[in-house]
């Protein structure tokens, strides 16, 4: 199968990120799987061409610009130019808004630098061949928390705001572009980052930890939590169609796209 587009997709060696690649390769897009741990993102990309889809898997640290500029340089190596970026890697840490110690800013830098600069930079490796070409699409896995707070993450949920934000502003500038830039923010998801949560939860309060799942699950406006398959298939959509600066809220039932504000 000749694929279509080529897709590079960060965190995606489990959760989320992986169901994204299996979602994309389903769509005929070849795949490259990028994360930290380099283990992962290879048994995802196997398990794909198993089932006869084109998949890599490659190093990646978007922390750090170095490792974003090898890996965009060996994905296309390995698959051709990407046309589809999906920015899925993040962190999110708990802790009280004022820290024992005194000092927040390691915390928040760490949040802004993976969360907010790693999907930034990525884009921005990718961006100038997107526009010579007059096609690509980026899409942004943010979070409710880009949307309203929450407590004990204030530096994630700033981080995810900084995110959103840089997403409306560079689909406004990119209009008329061919390229288009789109986020989903998704509430409390099924996934390895609400089970720590979980396990945070019922640390601190000695509920168990299916308790503390339902405690969240309970939190999304639905009453449930989102499947990562919902959020595949959601980016997928914002993939293959022309909804520039669409945002999409996932809080367990339907979809709610919101418009670009402008």
């Amino acid at each position: 199968m000749t694929a279509r587009h080529v897709a590079f997709v960060t965190g995606a060696g489990r959760g989320i990120g992986a169901a994204i690649a299996a979602e994309l390769v389903g769509a005929g897009a070849s795949v490259v799987l990028g994360a930290r741990t380099l283990s992962e993102c290879e048994r995802t990309a196997e398990a794909l061409r198993e089932r006869g889809g084109s998949a890599f898997a490659v190093q990646l640290d978007v922390g750090d610009a170095s490792s974003i500029a090898v890996a965009l340089a060996r994905a296309r190596e390995l698959a051709g130019p990407v046309d589809w970026l999906v920015n899925n890697a993040g962190i999110a840490v708990s802790a009280p808004l004022l820290p024992k110690d005194g000092n927040s800013d390691k915390l928040y830098e760490r949040h802004l630098r993976i969360n907010f600069h790693g999907a930034r930079h990525m884009a921005e490796g990718l961006l100038p061949a997107m526009k010579s070409a007059g096609y690509g699409r980026i899409v942004n896995v943010a979070s409710s928390a880009a949307l309203r707070g929450y407590r004990y993450v204030a530096a994630y949920c700033a981080s995810k705001h900084a995110l959103l934000g840089w997403a409306r502003a560079a689909a406004l500038e990119l209009d008329g572009t061919g390229v288009q830039v789109a986020t989903v923010c998704p509430h409390y998801v099924d996934s390895p980052m609400t089970d720590a949560s979980a396990r945070t939860i019922a640390a601190k309060t000695g509920r168990s930890e299916a308790e503390a799942r339902a405690l969240l699950a309970a939190e999304n406006p639905a009453g449930k939590l989102v499947r990562p398959e919902q959020v595949a298939a959601v980016v997928r959509a914002l993939l293959e169609g022309d909804a520039n600066g669409a945002e999409v809220e996932l809080d367990g039932g339907a979809p709610r796209y919101h418009p670009l504000p402008r």
